[in-house]
C-alpha cells in the first residue's frame, strides 16, 4: 500500500491511500458492469415499451464501446484493465471488508479466460444485434 498525496486548492494535502483507491475502482467497475448488463436488457425492453431513450446515438453508442473493450480484452486473453488497476492497487492489502468481498465474489468467478471470451462474445454479438433490432432514431425536439 502506498500513499498517494495530493495538494488541495488551500494548501492542504489530502493523503488517499492505494487501498482506498482500489475500492473506487472496484466501485467503477461495478458501476460499468450494472451499465453493461442494464443496458443488454433495458434496449430491449425499452423498444417493446416505447422509451424513447433507448434509441439515443450516445448512449447506444457508449454502450456498444463498452461491451467491445470487454469483448476485445477477453479476445486477446488480457483481463479487465480495471481489474488489473485494482489488483495493482490493493497489492497485499489486509483482509477486505466484508461487503468488498462479497461484491468481488460476484464480479470475479473462477473460471478460465475462454469461458468468459464465450460469454463476452456471445452478449457483444447480441449488443451489435440490437443495433438492427432496436435502430437509433434521431430525437425530435
Amino acid at each position: 500500500m502506498f500513499p498517494i498525496a495530493h495538494k488541495g486548492t488551500r494548501g492542504t494535502v489530502a493523503v488517499v491511500n492505494s487501498v482506498t483507491l482500489s475500492q473506487a475502482i472496484l466501485a467503477l467497475h461495478l458501476v460499468v458492469i450494472a451499465f453493461n448488463v442494464v443496458g443488454l436488457v433495458a434496449i430491449p425492453v425499452g423498444a417493446a415499451l416505447g422509451w424513447r431513450w433507448v434509441r439515443i446515438r450516445w448512449w447506444r453508442g457508449l454502450h456498444l464501446a463498452s461491451w467491445a473493450a470487454v469483448a476485445g480484452q477477453a479476445a486477446f486473453g488480457r483481463a479487465c484493465f480495471l481489474t488489473l488497476l485494482q489488483d495493482e492497487l490493493a497489492g497485499s492489502a489486509a483482509q477486505p471488508p466484508l461487503i468488498e468481498r462479497w461484491v468481488e465474489s460476484v464480479i470475479y468467478w473462477p473460471l478460465p479466460i475462454w469461458v468468459f471470451l464465450a460469454i463476452y462474445l456471445l452478449l457483444f454479438a447480441a449488443v451489435i444485434a440490437l443495433w438492427w433490432a432496436v435502430p437509433i432514431r434521431r430525437m425530435t425536439a
